[in-house]
């Protein structure tokens, strides 16, 4: 009998299309583990029962009569709550927005469109601001693998989600590391794309350069799927990427001989690595040397992203904090970050775009020597909940440095880059590491993270043993 709990987006799919399973028994059951789990979680703010049912049964019914399946056939996939779902309310994980969307965003119908089921939507910090995924509104959201502990942030309701395999799919958003911190906390398989690789639509961009849209997955192919069901821009779209070779393709084939460089020097001054994060990254250059690849300690002479990341994420919080219904009831720290936020017109927001293309040229330095770097995800271990308990903007943004330290960067150059699960600890939690690849080279990242996962398998669902 399937395990559909440790079973995989692609065989998922297969299993649909074939017609070893239907649409619906899939979606029944991940609907009974999400009944049966999530209220130790918290990692679903909505589960839409009746409508995915009806979603599977049309899934079959399509088949039945002759249409041909997607790549996504009958998998049920989760939505977080920044991201337009029709018929429920887009929150930004609070309570001041009571309308439901009239529409689903583009990537949801892009997904629709591959067959996917929408089961439901999940937890995130407000706006997403900050790596911890506890909220006013929704209350704490808790790691699988240890409850005491966090599944970070923001996109933490998506990835217990996935890690505690009530669904083999889940969407988060990354504008400062929110798809790879909580990948790293719960042992899933975390892409950040390059900028512009993935429609913001109907909005023109995610907090400006910063962020975007993407999959938190057990497996790679997985994330390749769905990204290969998703990638691809509307003319409001500000920005694009380049580059068209499908990522499927990229996972499925040998990465060939890479020069990787390596480092666990963080991007943030004054934040220092868990030692088993710096034996994480020593480990795994070890396994990539065994593989073939050229593999070396670097500097990457870091830039400062200071003054291109805090404007866009000001002006970020702040324009969606001007779009909602109920200002008022905005959670008091949104509300001082917003207030911080005042200096940042629109000509400030220009001038940081500015400083984004600087630091860009300046962080892509790196790859004139080398494919691949290689670096922690994150700086801390996994913390126990409550990070966020009392404190104000100020506060909040400092406990969030060992966070982001890695990944933030990224966002501001635009760049690939993706937590790979690479074991436990002796704390029992997950271990990542961080790939971060050329500009518009998600493709090699693919095709690197599927051999690092042949070689050395991660869980597929938190408590496995590898």
């Amino acid at each position: 009998m399937t395990d559909l709990a440790r079973t995989s987006a692609a065989d998922t799919a297969r299993l649909t299309a074939s017609g070893d399973l239907t649409a619906r028994v899939v979606v029944e059951e991940a609907l009974a583990r999400i009944t049966e789990r999530d209220p130790a979680l918290n990692a679903f703010s909505v589960v839409l029962g009746e409508q995915a049912r009806a979603e599977a049964t049309e899934r079959d019914a399509a088949v039945a009569g002759g249409a041909t399946p997607g790549p996504l056939h009958g998998v049920p996939i989760a939505i977080k709550e920044e991201i337009d779902v029709t018929g429920t309310v887009t929150t930004f994980g609070g309570e001041a927005n009571t309308t439901p969307a009239p529409a689903d965003a583009e990537l949801v119908r892009r997904l629709r469109d591959a067959g996917a089921v929408i089961v439901g939507k999940t937890t995130m910090p407000e706006f997403g601001a900050f790596p911890y995924t506890e909220s006013a509104s929704r209350g704490i959201t808790r790691n699988p693998w240890d409850r005491t502990r966090t599944p970070g942030g923001s996109s933490g309701g998506t990835a217990a989600a996935v890690s505690a395999g009530l669904v083999p799919v889940a969407i988060g958003g990354d504008g400062g590391g929110s798809i790879r911190i909580p990948s790293a906390c719960c042992g899933l398989f975390g892409l950040k794309p390059q900028r512009g690789r993935v429609t913001t639509a109907p909005h023109p961009h995610l907090w400006w350069a910063l962020g975007t849209a993407g999959p938190l997955t057990r497996t790679v192919l997985d994330s390749a799927i769905v990204y290969d069901a998703i990638r691809g821009n509307v003319p409001t779209d500000l920005y694009r990427a380049g580059g068209d070779e499908p990522f499927v393709a990229a996972a499925q084939r040998e990465p060939g001989r890479l020069r990787i460089g390596w480092t666990t020097k963080p991007v943030t001054l004054g934040v220092k690595p868990d030692p088993l994060h710096v034996q994480a990254v020593a480990d795994m250059a070890r396994l990539l040397a065994d593989a073939g690849h050229d593999v070396r300690e670097v500097d990457p002479r870091y830039p400062d992203p200071t003054a291109a990341f805090v404007p866009q994420f000001f002006a970020g919080i702040r324009t969606e904090a001007d779009a909602v219904e109920h200002f008022e009831r905005l959670e008091r720290r949104t509300r001082e970050t917003y207030r911080l936020g005042t200096w940042v017109r629109r000509g400030v927001v220009d001038w940081a775009l500015k400083e984004t293309e600087k630091v860009s040229a300046k962080a892509n330095r790196v790859f004139d020597d080398i494919d691949v770097l290689l670096t922690p995800t994150i700086a801390h271990r996994p913390p126990v909940v409550g990070r966020l308990d009392g404190v104000g903007t100020v506060l909040a943004a400092l406990r969030a440095m060992p966070a982001i330290a890695y990944a933030a960067l990224w966002n501001v150059a635009g760049n690939p880059a993706a937590a790979v699960p690479c074991g436990t600890g002796p704390d029992g939690l997950p271990l990542s590491v961080q790939l971060v690849g050329r500009t518009d080279d998600e493709a090699t990242l693919f095709s690197l993270a599927a051999q690092i996962e042949q070689a050395r398998p991660w869980p597929l669902v938190a408590g496995d043993e590898a």
